[in-house]
């Protein structure tokens, strides 16, 4: 089975402290709150430098996915997540400073509950025809950067165009092509 969520359906939710705003595109199982989530996926447009909220329990990985970056302060490390290097892994209970680094930054990310289950997120170029390797019952594809990407498989074609999100949870085998695109590709693992 899959499931198309188109980006231009969706809407943002501005923050509290009016540093940026989050576009949740996905969570499970549906309708779960902060507290009961197994895995979320967001993309969040950070505006001002400020802390990003604390969550216990929580694994994540944040994706560049538009703009020059961020610094972000764990404290005893600092990390800048820019276009050269554009993806993190982080504790949800790290306490995290981000100081916005030249402009608005956009950035994808997945939180998966510990004890529910574990996500891996692949960044690809895709050039043309190339299989899609799967690593999971549970498969996403964010199209992060191009002017789209067409997923095929026996019995399916889909085509998607940048920000939009593919879930896949079926055994079928799917190819991916595309002139150029970057996606994320992230594989949840259910303990």
């Amino acid at each position: 089975m899959s499931q198309l969520i188109q980006y231009a359906s969706l809407r943002p939710t501005p923050w509290k402290n009016g540093g940026g705003s989050t576009t949740e595109m996905l969570v499970s199982p549906v309708g779960a709150g902060f507290d009961s989530f197994d895995w979320r996926i967001s993309l969040a447009t950070i505006s001002e430098s400020g802390p990003f909220s604390v969550f216990a329990g929580i694994d994540r990985t944040l994706a560049l996915v538009d703009g020059d970056g961020v610094l972000l302060d764990f404290g005893d490390e600092r990390f800048v997540l820019s276009p050269s290097e554009p993806v993190i892994e982080f504790e949800g209970e790290a306490a995290v400073h981000a100081t916005v680094a030249g402009g608005v930054t956009t950035d994808f990310n997945v939180m998966t509950r510990r004890d529910s289950c574990r996500h891996r997120l692949e960044l690809q170029v895709v050039r043309g025809s190339q299989p899609l390797k799967r690593r999971a019952a549970t498969t996403l594809l964010f199209l992060a950067d191009g002017e789209g990407l067409t997923l095929s498989s026996e019995c399916e074609r889909i085509a998607m165009v940048r920000y939009d999100l593919l879930v896949l949870e079926d055994g079928q085998e799917w190819t991916m092509d595309a002139a150029q695109a970057t996606v994320f590709v992230v594989d949840i693992i259910n303990h």
